[in-house]
């Protein structure tokens, strides 16, 4: 099964996108810190780059960081797999539909196994039984066996789905985890008698800036969990449909011509 390693692949690549935006980012950071500064009378208000919010954000938003990752790989995987094409290409329901039409099984097998798609998959397992003939298996024989290949098919797909809405649940929960460590530094510097603002200001900016860091992945996770599982059950139904269309021009189909037997 080649799934596992597409999304491997597609989670590298995002790692290594997200890797050298930080490093553009330190190297930047680096520049301006090295630069002369300009000659001015009032000093220049202090700026903050990307990396130094990252860095506020203490040691939970590097776990926010490979969140974000995943999130990011599951939805190009999603993208690219579930699609009308890949799950019940329209050239293959005509060809199919002439195929059994005609009840010739043995080649509408043929272009099942010329394709990946879920809807091969289905005809492929349902006339696989159908081999020896209408008379032996009936319109709910086949259908039966179309809607546990097509419960199979779904199921292949909604284990990506389903890990949206489980990292759309984990980084919020990293994110109060990192407003929690946030306060319990304030609070110790509180402890250790520190009275100025400016002391509690990096314990409220790491609760504040994980708690950001985990809605920014935790929304797009959610909305791309929904998009996905409404666009996932509008093509199986359509593979559904199909099926039970392709099965019932197969019960009521005119046979096949068969070829006749040399004469001795």
């Amino acid at each position: 099964m080649r799934h596992p390693a597409n999304i491997i692949r597609l989670l590298a690549i995002s790692a290594a996108i997200v890797m050298v935006a930080i490093s553009l980012t330190s190297q930047r950071a680096t520049a301006q810190e090295t630069a002369p500064p300009p000659a001015a009378e009032a000093p220049a208000a202090e700026t903050e780059n990307l990396l130094d919010v990252y860095s506020k954000g203490g040691w939970i938003m590097h776990f926010i960081a490979l969140t974000s990752i995943g999130v990011i790989g599951i939805i190009s995987f999603c993208g690219m797999k579930i699609t009308r094409k890949n799950l019940s290409p329209r050239d293959l329901e005509s060809s199919l539909a002439d195929a059994l039409t005609a009840q010739d099984v043995n080649a509408a097998l043929d272009l099942c196994k010329n394709n990946s798609s879920s809807l091969s998959h289905v005809i492929q397992e349902t006339f696989t039984k159908a081999a020896a003939g209408v008379e032996v298996y009936s319109k709910q024989d086949l259908e039966t066996v179309a809607a546990e290949t097509i419960f199979h098919e779904e199921t292949k797909y909604m284990l990506w789905i389903n890990m949206l809405n489980a990292l759309a649940a984990v980084a919020p929960m990293m994110g109060l985890l990192g407003t929690v460590s946030g306060m319990i530094g304030s609070f110790d510097q509180l402890a250790a008698g520190a009275t100025k603002p400016s002391d509690f200001a990096g314990g409220i900016g790491e609760a504040m800036i994980t708690t950001a860091a985990a809605l920014i992945v935790a929304i797009p996770s959610m909305l791309a969990y929904f998009v996905f599982r409404n666009m996932l059950q509008g093509l199986v139904s359509q593979i559904a449909n199909t099926s039970s269309n392709l099965i019932t021009r197969f019960v009521s189909g005119v046979p096949a011509a068969q070829p006749e037997p040399a004469e001795a």
